[in-house]
């Protein structure tokens, strides 16, 4: 057995400090909280969040909905009725997006929304596609293919 092995007995309480009791009992007059100042007062501890009198931690950060994103994913987005215009059967993509005219920049990936309406079958190859855009690619009879980032930017450079 050591030192640090021993505790008190199971179920054993230690009696309270009686503060405030005269000096035998060991805490009195000022109970051990000093002589004067803001933390000897009755109703003593300050409410948390209390940095002193300097504009707490609480108030000095914005009151956003939310923080800013330190990595945005950053899309070259274009809706499906901007498609419409292309020919049958062709193969869409950045590269040939750009050369048609209908993208001026490559912002980063390209990503497919769904806004506008399509009649004609394409293949399709992008980054990222909603939901609506899937659905209306397919149901003209083309198909959508999704790159990874590391391909759409080897085949637009």
């Amino acid at each position: 057995m050591r030192m640090q092995d021993i505790g008190p007995q199971k179920g054993s309480k230690k009696r309270a400090r009686r503060v405030g009791r005269g000096i035998a009992a060991g805490q009195g007059a000022s109970c051990g909280f000093g002589m004067r100042g803001q933390k000897s007062r009755s109703g003593r501890p300050t409410r948390p969040g209390f940095e002193g009198g300097q504009m707490p931690l609480y108030r000095r950060v914005p009151k956003l909905k939310h923080f800013k994103v330190i990595n945005p994913k950053v899309y070259t987005v274009i809706n499906v009725g901007r498609l419409a215009g292309l020919a049958a059967n062709s193969e869409v993509n950045m590269a040939s997006l750009l050369a048609a005219g209908i993208v001026t920049s490559n912002d980063g990936p390209l990503k497919i929304l769904g806004d506008g309406e399509l009649s004609v079958a394409l293949q399709v190859e992008a980054a990222a596609f909603t939901a609506s855009a899937k659905s209306k690619i397919e149901a003209a009879g083309g198909s959508c293919t999704v790159v990874t980032r590391q391909a759409a930017a080897a085949e637009a450079a």
